[in-house]
């Protein structure tokens, strides 16, 4: 049997793209991803991974180069950061409509201004609503095999459509730990090779990307809100199989400690074990406290959040972004709708921490369980750890 060995995360990220036999890394470097495409850079050069790697002069240049190869037929990756993201802009909101199942790791990073190079959710948050799949890794292993499993989704028959795999920068894509490795004849049964729906062809010429003028617009976009809302099957079946073959289960939502929990925080990203630690350090306390964690952000997993918080009191909603001039971040937007149009009312506060790098402490978590745990319901978001 495989033990696991140390590795830094990026690396690791670089390695399953590697055991996903991908055609095609269009790279751009930009802290704090850069280590992913370095490694890839190497593994090329070495002849370890038989793949196109196309060094492009911008991260616009870089999702540009992945949409027409992956539209070529040929298995794509890329990853970035921050302002790298939002140079992307253009580009991410066209891959989804045209189906291009392109994978993108985002070393999730603050966006400017002020510059900062540290962690938080701000630059996913630019592209939200872009129609990606979009999904959060907690350590290092979950990154390795999320992004296995992101090529699996994206380019499922059924699927055909981008996934981003987020890890927060620095905070986990720099960190060394134990990882188990796959086989590559374990990842081979996994993952089978790319059959693209459709494909350019010069044999058999299509076009794609043509213009939308308002007589098909809206239904342009109503379909691609159709695909991905039907995306979430997919996406738990990839998981269900991915257990099968590697024997690691993942869910659309994971929980801890929530089944008797009379206070919740909902989360998503590495803190969420600094949370755990919190929760099992006031259980021992005697506090009825858990974590429920999104594991897929879009589509956003409704029907599973909702039975996940369905016996809570009290509910805190962590962003680690702050939407200006909004009462709410974006997660804690989307739960407030969701508890709205629901029979459950569970005293529900949002509150915003961890930007730009700022530590996330166990205290913090503790802070913010006995602030929602008192029943108080906020009218605006709180930021947490905001120096005097």
């Amino acid at each position: 049997m495989a033990k696991p060995i140390g590795m830094e995360v990026s690396l690791a990220v670089a390695e399953a793209v590697k055991l996903a036999n991908t055609d095609v890394v269009a790279a751009y470097p930009i802290t704090p991803q850069t280590h992913i495409v370095e490694h890839l850079s190497e593994l090329v050069a070495d002849g370890e991974l038989d793949a196109a790697y196309i060094p492009v002069e911008s991260e616009h240049s870089a999702m540009s180069s992945c949409i027409g190869s992956s539209a070529a037929g040929a298995r794509t990756f890329t990853a970035t950061s921050s302002q790298g993201l939002a140079l992307m802009n253009e580009m991410i909101y066209i891959a989804p409509i045209l189906r291009v199942p392109i994978v993108l790791a985002i070393a999730n990073r603050a966006l400017s201004a002020p510059i900062n190079i540290w962690n938080d959710h701000s630059d996913i948050m630019s592209v939200r609503d872009a129609g990606w799949i979009c999904l959060f890794a907690e350590n290092g292993q979950e990154a390795l095999d999320l992004t296995l499993i992101s090529f699996r989704i994206a380019e499922d028959p059924k699927v055909s459509l981008p996934v981003s795999m987020n890890i927060d920068g620095f905070t986990l894509s720099h960190f060394i730990e134990p990882i188990l490795i796959p086989e590559q004849a374990e990842v081979d049964k996994f993952l089978p090779p790319f059959k693209p729906n459709l494909q350019l062809d010069i044999k058999n010429p299509i076009s794609i990307g043509l213009l939308g003028g308002p007589e098909c617009y809206t239904e342009s976009r109503k379909a691609a809100d159709d695909v991905l809302w039907n995306s979430k099957p997919q996406i738990t079946k990839a998981f269900d199989e991915f257990n099968k073959v590697f024997g690691r289960q993942y869910h659309v939502v994971e929980t801890y400690r929530h089944e008797d929990a009379e206070t919740i925080i909902l989360l998503m990203g590495s803190i969420a074990e600094t949370a755990m630690t919190a929760v099992d350090e006031m259980r021992e306390a005697g506090q009825k406290v858990g974590v429920v964690r999104l594991r897929l952000w879009r589509p956003f997993p409704e029907e599973e959040v909702l039975a996940a918080v369905s016996k809570a009191k009290n509910l805190a909603v962590i962003d680690r972004h702050a939407v200006l001039g909004c009462s709410s971040g974006p997660v804690g937007l989307e739960v407030k709708s969701l508890l709205l149009n629901s029979n459950l009312k569970p005293n529900t506060s949002n509150y915003i921490l961890g930007l730009g790098g700022r530590d996330v402490t166990r205290d913090d978590f503790k802070y913010i369980f006995e602030k929602a745990g008192s029943g108080q319901v906020q009218t605006r978001c709180e930021f947490v750890g905001v120096y005097e």
